[in-house]
């Protein structure tokens, strides 16, 4: 049983990974090294996850056996000093202790040190070595292989030389160091230390934001009326941002006319440009063709192959945004078409929700034969409301208990920690199914705070995740780096929380397997003393800034519009985007070579 719960674990976290790698992705288009880096990182960082509340149980009934074998000496003496039998009966309850069960998803011995040891090195690989230097291979706009592997080599030149150097300096501080031996296991914990270190300092961050912006998303999510103002709001950015790509693609599209003109077809350069013109759209391309050689092409300047590669990068990406700001503009429009149908709906005496356009809900039979319009109208507009208000309420409850955790987990006389009185509670009675439960949902919990603020941050368009397979290659193996030095620290944490560890609980209990390949972080005492307790108490503060919209705020005044319920801007975009969206249901803006019920983008 325990290896078939391992088996069904690592086969529905991969099936997980891969469907949201084909909800961000693009599996037909997208390089196949692109995808298979990203696809393994987020499948390693979400096994870590799922295995670990197997680690701990298992790790629990381990120490049940020890304490057993330790208590079970010391009663064998003392029965055999005592002769008589009320001397014997002296010590019923001790000479009997409660027997140890098995978990049902115990592993054995062995398998779990090997098995988080490929984990753990293989994801460090990935996220220090292999993915910066495909990010930069996949963003490369050379014509050759060799050509990206070149700029992917320079790029990342003074990347890996500072590792070198952060290495260096380790190594002679840990020489010179008077108590320390130089051993291979030490060098090796102070680098895990240190990535662990590294990714505690952007965890935090993301968990402060994460623990109050999920409960109030859902709570503020069960009003139509403010899903409405948010939607009417992010339509006219994203107006915007349209218009914006249209025209860039019109002005690189130019450039590459007259490149294409000036190119003749016995030029040494023009298998670059035809190279360029695939990239284009194909509108683009048949104009192209028809004037290619023009009478006025030979006045033009011949490029380098420096300018090509430039203008190869430009066509890449004002292309990519260009269908990227389509896609989110239909979206846009079709939700708050189905916001505004919602909104009409709750007050009409026929309990069925009516679309203003059908053509654009069609969904698989499984939803029309069971999502019936009637159905659709008691979930809109009768049940909805509650249900995301009572599970804004537990995650709440969730948050308040992580933060409270956080700020009290070095405390173990008394045991403060929510979690870690649970587990010792269920320890206690050998209940190891709700031993697994608490740390599954713990840790789930943390997980959505942290992977849920990295699959929504957007740094400009330099990062930035967007669904319907619209996210391009960099920040797919951005979000990939980010979660594979994000979830060591996360769970090491976890076990914190829990007291499963002993660098920061200072009890003398047996190591969880993922712990142990950590190595001991008291090597450097003042991190594991200092920096790993006090620092997530940072969150309680990051969680009052959240809560007041702070960094929002500051955004705001720097000139990038956020949404602010009692902001001026905030109005003034909500009235820009009613509008927009009145005239998108009258036609008036629709490109014609893109029309918002394109199946070719919504499936």
């Amino acid at each position: 049983m325990s290896v078939a719960a391992l088996v069904v674990v690592v086969v529905v976290v991969f099936f997980l990974a891969l469907y949201l790698l084909q909800r961000y992705g693009d599996l037909r288009r997208q390089q196949r090294m692109v995808l298979l880096g990203t696809l393994l990182a987020w499948y390693l960082c979400f096994l870590i996850v799922f295995i670990l509340p197997l680690d701990v149980s298992t790790t629990i009934y381990n120490q049940c056996l020890l304490d057993k074998a330790n208590q079970r000496t010391p009663v064998t003496q003392a029965t055999r000093s005592n002769q008589t039998d009320n001397d014997a009966s002296a010590y019923p309850a001790v000479g009997e202790p409660k027997a140890c069960e098995k978990p049902w998803s115990y592993i054995p011995d062995g398998i779990l040190p090997v098995f988080w040891r490929v984990v753990y090195w293989t994801s460090q690989f990935l996220t220090w070595l292999l993915l910066p230097f495909m990010q930069s291979y996949a963003r490369s706009a050379a014509f050759s292989r060799v050509g990206k592997m070149k700029t992917a080599l320079i790029e990342n030149a003074i990347y890996y030389g500072t590792y070198l150097l952060i290495f260096i300096s380790l190594l002679i501080y840990v020489a010179a160091h008077p108590s320390w031996q130089l051993s291979w296991r030490e060098l090796q914990t102070i680098g895990i230390t240190a990535a662990n270190t590294w990714g505690l300092f952007l965890l935090v961050l993301l968990l402060g934001y994460g623990l109050v912006e999920i409960p109030r998303s859902y709570w503020l999510s069960s009003s139509h009326g403010y899903l409405l103002a948010k939607t009417y709001f992010k339509a006219a950015k994203m107006a915007t941002e349209k218009v914006e790509a249209e025209e860039n693609l019109a002005d690189v599209m130019e450039d590459v006319a007259a490149v294409n003109a000036s190119v003749r077809h016995n030029h040494h350069l023009r298998k670059c440009v035809d190279t360029i013109l695939t990239k284009c759209p194909a509108d683009y391309q048949e104009d192209m063709g028809r004037h290619v050689e023009s009478p006025g092409g030979e006045q033009n300047v011949i490029p380098t192959k420096r300018s090509l590669i430039n203008l190869h990068k430009k066509v890449i990406y004002a292309v990519h945004r260009h269908a990227q700001t389509q896609v989110q503009w239909s979206i846009l429009t079709d939700e708050a078409f189905h916001l505004e149908d919602v909104a009409k709906s709750q007050s009409s005496p026929v309990r069925q929700l009516t679309h203003s356009f059908p053509s654009a809900h069609h969904h698989g039979w499984i939803r029309r034969f069971f999502y019936t319009p009637t159905v659709e109208w008691y979930w809109e507009c009768v049940f909805r409301q509650g249900f995301y208000r009572l599970l804004a309420v537990l995650l709440c409850l969730l948050s308040a208990a992580v933060v409270w955790s956080e700020c009290t987990f070095f405390s173990t006389h008394p045991v403060l920690s929510l979690f870690a009185v649970f587990v010792d509670k269920a320890e206690k009675n050998h209940n190891y199914i709700c031993i697994e439960m608490v740390c599954f949902v713990s840790i789930l919990f943390l997980c959505v705070c942290v992977y849920s603020t990295v699959f929504r941050i957007r740094f400009f368009n330099y990062y930035y995740l967007v669904p319907h397979h619209q996210t391009d290659a960099y920040s797919l193996q951005f979000s990939g780096m980010l979660f594979c030095r994000l979830t060591p620290p996360l769970c090491l944490n976890f076990l914190g929380l829990i007291h499963m560890d002993s660098t920061i609980s200072h009890q003398d209990r047996i190591q969880t397997s993922y712990t142990s390949i950590m190595g001991s972080m008291r090597v450097l005492s003042f991190i594991s003393d200092g920096f790993y307790i006090y620092y997530p108490m940072l969150v309680l503060l990051l969680c009052f800034a959240t809560f007041y919209s702070l960094g929002s705020r500051c955004l705001n005044l720097l000139g990038f519009p956020q949404y602010i319920t009692d902001g001026d801007l905030t109005s003034d975009l909500e009235d820009e985007g009613r509008e927009l969206i009145r005239r998108g249901l009258e036609g008036a803006i629709w490109s014609p070579a893109f029309h918002w019920t394109d199946p070719r983008w919504l499936h």
